[in-house]
């Protein structure tokens, strides 16, 4: 017990001062998948979050003069697509206890909860054992709860379990004075501009709008509301939409289903894209 309050106490300190080092944990929205890079790997919500995060380090350059110093901050991404929470205990937990970065965000679960039969309360019971194994050995754990669905399509149904989770979530945080991020309370997030179209992943502009809250929740200053309104866009008529709906259907939704009746992984041989803490 004594040991989880000193981790508590390096976690407050960790969050008053600057953070020097970053590693980021979870599946497909972590790695971000539906933002794509110019090099064809994706960048997402935790790359942008870590420029936000360097942009606060203080620092001097050659000259003398003072300013950001990505030069000193360290990041790493070890988040993969498709994870489900048991692979990412065993395989990504370790690694980030062995950076002992100053701060870790924690995601999962998504890919368990969405799976038929699932129980969010046994979910979140593995969820919470992994927290309290990382708050023993890195500075600050974020945690992050899951997305209010009521607006997509695939995931409409499953509203209550997700909602079940976040609850969770926030419960575990509370226990270990974690800090959230709170996606279900993201209203900028309801609108379809905001994700891919794979309607399961954020867009670019979606995974932008994450990473300045997530910099909010760590109490720095950011340079847009991520919750301020989108612009006004021209009302789709229904041949439009069932369009869309039918184009949608045929490349997303059935390859997706037929991935998991065939028990397959969009993540299947693919690995971190970022795995040892290394500067901007």
């Amino acid at each position: 017990m004594a040991d989880d309050s000193n981790n508590i106490q390096q976690g407050v300190n960790n969050r008053q001062g600057a953070i020097g080092s970053y590693a980021a944990i979870g599946d497909s929205f972590t790695e971000g998948v539906g933002d794509p890079g110019p090099d064809g790997t994706f960048v997402g919500w935790a790359d942008r979050f870590a420029v936000l995060l360097a942009d606060q380090l203080p620092g001097t350059d050659a000259t003398g003069a003072t300013g950001p110093a990505h030069g000193n901050f360290r990041y790493a991404n070890l988040a993969v697509r498709g994870r489900l929470l048991d692979q990412i205990v065993e395989e990504q937990v370790p690694r980030a206890r062995e950076l002992a970065p100053d701060l870790v965000s924690f995601c999962a679960g998504g890919n368990d909860i969405i799976r038929p039969g699932t129980d969010p309360d046994d979910v979140a019971e593995r969820f919470e054992r992994a927290v309290a194994e990382l708050t023993r050995s890195v500075g600050t754990v974020m945690v992050t709860t899951g997305f209010d669905t009521r607006n997509v399509p695939v995931l409409r149904h499953l509203r209550g379990k997700i909602a079940t989770y976040t609850a969770h979530v926030r419960s575990i945080a509370d226990r270990y004075d974690c800090p959230v991020l709170d996606l279900w309370s993201l209203r900028s997030v309801q609108d379809r501009r905001a994700w891919d179209d794979d309607r399961l992943h954020l867009s670019p502009e979606g995974h932008t709008r994450v990473a300045l809250r997530a910099a909010q929740v760590l109490g720095l200053d950011v340079p847009a509301d991520p919750d301020q309104a989108w612009p006004p866009q021209v009302q789709r008529g229904t041949f439009e939409v069932r369009r869309d709906d039918i184009h949608w259907a045929r490349e997303y939704l059935v390859p997706w289903i037929g991935r998991r009746l065939r028990g397959e992984s969009s993540g299947d041989h693919v690995g971190a894209k970022r795995p040892d803490l290394l500067p901007l």
